[in-house]
């Protein structure tokens, strides 16, 4: 999707997007309402339906400066979405704004993402922005992250601030990727390098809806994780691989709302070979088995736990069942 953030259409309309502005024009434009919510926020309530106008008048800014494809990951529904919601502002709010920016740091071009999910009332309250790259180890990359949420949170209250974070990201994070190969390259001239598999056991109360699952799915492909998704009531996720990649899993699934969920249990398992050969399943897979129950309006029905609990054996994890669960798994006699 390209906008044009130009003038508003009209009271509780969502930005005309004919064609795409001369970056120059969306640059003064955005600088323009970055100032204006900053000096007009203090005075009366911004609306949701002003911080929806302006952040997607940020997106249109921000597609014009990364033109190219790769460079930003949105989703093609979201910005269509925010603009129903604009045409009728009656309706329930639209999913956050959630998308992620290629940066190239250094002359080698290392590629760093961040990624960006915008709550409704963005501008005037914090986006969630995570920097990530298969370049940085897990501490010089927790030391990235605690250095742009510092700076993010010395900036005016109601900053319009992606660009910013863009470019401190890509200002800032040459020492953080130089430690890391150093660090890799002293790890690599010892005997002896030892791995360890990572793997979660996570239960919710329940998994249905389709947008939730191809969430699930494509954070798990994306982060090489191997495991499965139990659909239906109740909802079971494992996944298994580095410790920082599951950790990064648990913490995209969880957000921005997702409550009737927990992490029942954690296996760390240490190796001086490969973790593949540690792992309990050979892909990430979709395991939806017999249901029984009410098939009514709210579709509540609940997973055949004993065909399970069988699965579960044949994966070597018959144990976790309790953990699950809080009873002894038994199957019954055939």
């Amino acid at each position: 999707m390209r906008m044009r953030g130009a003038a508003l259409a009209a009271a509780g309309c969502c930005p005309a997007v004919p064609q795409r502005l001369p970056f120059f024009t969306l640059a003064v434009e955005y600088a323009c309402l970055s100032f204006q919510v900053c000096m007009e926020g203090s005075a009366m309530a911004v609306t949701v339906q002003e911080c929806l106008e302006l952040q997607l008048l940020e997106v249109e800014m921000l597609l014009s400066m990364f033109p190219k494809k790769g460079e930003i990951n949105l989703d093609e529904d979201a910005v269509p979405g925010v603009q129903r919601y604009l045409r009728n502002t009656d309706g329930a709010l639209p999913p956050q704004l959630e998308y992620s920016i290629a940066i190239d740091v250094g002359e080698a071009k290392v590629k760093v993402e961040l990624q960006v999910l915008l709550p409704h009332m963005y501008p005037r309250v914090a986006p969630q922005l995570f920097a990530r790259s298969n370049a940085l180890q897990r501490q010089q990359q927790l030391q990235l992250n605690t250095g742009l949420a510092s700076h993010i949170s010395s900036l005016d209250s109601g900053e319009l601030c992606i660009y910013e974070a863009v470019q401190w990201v890509k200002e800032n994070s040459l020492p953080y990727l130089e430690n890391s190969k150093i660090s890799s390259e002293s790890a690599s001239k010892e005997v002896v390098v030892k791995e360890t598999l990572h793997r979660m056991w996570i239960y919710s109360h329940h998994i249905y809806r389709q947008e939730l699952r191809r969430k699930i799915f494509d954070c798990a492909k994306k982060l090489n994780l191997t495991g499965f998704c139990l659909t239906g009531k109740p909802g079971v996720i494992c996944v298994e691989g580095l410790r920082e990649n599951c950790e990064e899993f648990w913490r995209a699934i969880r957000y921005p709302n997702w409550k009737h969920i927990s992490c029942k249990h954690v296996e760390n398992l240490e190796t001086e070979g490969n973790i593949d050969n540690l792992r309990l399943f050979r892909a990430f897979e979709d395991l939806q088995f017999q249901a029984h129950g009410d098939y009514g309006l709210r579709n509540d029905y609940h997973m055949d736990l004993g065909q399970f609990l069988e699965f579960l054996q044949q994966h070597r994890s018959g144990h976790i069942f309790q953990i699950l669960f809080g009873v002894e798994g038994k199957l019954s006699d055939k």
